[in-house]
């Protein structure tokens, strides 16, 4: 690999700063830096991501014919890198890097003109209907039926069931959903891949509680519960019983993210606030045993990143990224959980006392003023927000079974 920018990559990386310098508002920098879990509420991650839609960079990803930059692997890395660098909005990634992929790959005509424009301007926002209760990392073991019916002369699928852990289905307009429309022998089988619009009737959504403590309306986590939920045959993605071919497919772009980028800016973090916070009569960042946790990481760091370089570069020559997905799922999730301990350390007592709604003052809902530095408010619930990481998007005891399964051959 030839890591050496050009010309041209310079030049495009230049432009990407003062962009970010001119959009990137303080307003959006102020709510980012009291973020609990690493994103905005609705209408600041909406408003962030018009604004890169307007620009023609909310899907670095996508093929130009659906709205895609075209750039090169170069390209891509550069803007990841700058935008991690400059602590912008992640966006969310349940439309534009989940399953709009899958409507490109597998869906029709018609699904591709009706969904891929809006997801791309942020008109719908998506969420993913995968789990369910006692079907968590054994997603095949899934049970919410799919029965053929009519209704009104419309063909389509009665859907009852419960879906689990579905991120910010409060804010939803569509889910995409793993149905079981058969039984058969292999759980494997018998599961399709369909589109519900969450406004139709029989759907409730039920929060779920999580240790960085939201507020009513801002939590992360939902259950989603389907009675008699009636759902027209023209939603299902491509053929029944093919699902299961589809979300492996989608798997590979949910857990094939790269970390690298967002792991510097996360550990840059930690460093200013041990520059600040004292141990004795020095800085925390001068103490010999937290900076050698701070170089173990940045080592670890480097390493991800020249791995992630070699697997991304080749999906320019239309390789899959396979099971180098889990293996970075797995040290990807693994550091991030590594950097908000390190963080804890790094607050000490300041991550005592609990804000439940860090987004108070911003918003006007409350004139009290933190009862620690600015920097330390989210730093608990953040830490306490990751431990989720090696269990979502399939735990990472199930990444390393397939891992040894797919690479390994065991």
């Amino acid at each position: 690999m030839d890591l050496a920018f050009t010309a041209e990559d310079l030049a495009f990386q230049a432009e990407v700063r003062a962009w970010i310098a001119e959009n990137y508002t303080p307003a959006l920098r102020a709510k980012m830096a009291l973020s609990k879990n690493g994103y905005l509420d609705k209408e600041g991650q909406v408003e962030w991501q018009k604004k890169l839609a307007a620009r023609g960079w909310a899907a670095p990803d996508w093929p130009v014919e659906h709205g895609g930059p075209g750039w090169t692997p170069s390209q891509r890395y550069i803007f990841n890198m700058e935008v991690s660098a400059a602590g912008c909005p992640t966006p969310s990634p349940m439309g534009l890097k989940m399953v709009a992929p899958v409507i490109m790959a597998f869906g029709n005509d018609k699904q591709k003109a009706q969904h891929l424009p809006k997801i791309l301007n942020s008109d719908i926002w998506w969420c993913q209907g995968y789990s369910e209760p006692g079907s968590g990392s054994d997603l095949a073991s899934l049970q919410m039926k799919a029965e053929k019916t009519m209704r009104d002369g419309v063909e389509g699928y009665i859907l009852n069931g419960s879906k689990i852990w579905t991120t910010q289905a409060q804010w939803a307009d569509w889910m995409f959903n793993l149905v079981r429309t058969s039984q058969e022998a292999k759980n494997q089988n018998g599961i399709s891949f369909i589109l519900v619009d969450m406004k139709t009737p029989g759907i409730s959504i039920r929060p779920l509680p999580t240790l960085d403590g939201p507020i009513e309306g801002q939590q992360e986590i939902n259950q989603v519960f389907y009675e008699d939920v009636f759902v027209p045959a023209e939603n299902l993605i491509g053929e029944e019983g093919k699902g299961w071919t589809y979300a492996k497919y989608l798997l590979e772009f949910e857990r094939g993210n790269a970390y690298a980028p967002g792991l510097k800016n996360a550990l840059k973090k930690v460093k200013r606030i041990a520059a600040v916070e004292q141990m004795g009569e020095r800085a925390l960042l001068k103490d010999p045993d937290f900076s050698r946790k701070i170089a173990e990481l940045e080592i670890q760091i480097n390493a991800l990143d020249a791995t992630e370089l070699k697997i991304f570069s080749g999906l320019s020559s239309g390789k899959s990224v396979g099971a180098a997905s889990s293996m970075l799922k797995c040290k990807g999730s693994e550091m991030q959980q590594a950097i908000s301990e390190l963080a804890l350390e790094a607050v000490g007592v300041s991550g005592i006392p609990f804000v439940a709604d860090s987004w108070g003052i911003l918003d006007g809902r409350s004139n009290d003023p933190f009862p620690v530095p600015d920097y330390a408010v989210a730093v608990a619930p953040s830490y306490f927000n990751y431990r989720k990481t090696s269990i979502y998007a399939g735990s990472n005891e199930i990444q390393r079974n397939i891992m040894a399964k797919m690479v390994l051959g065991l």
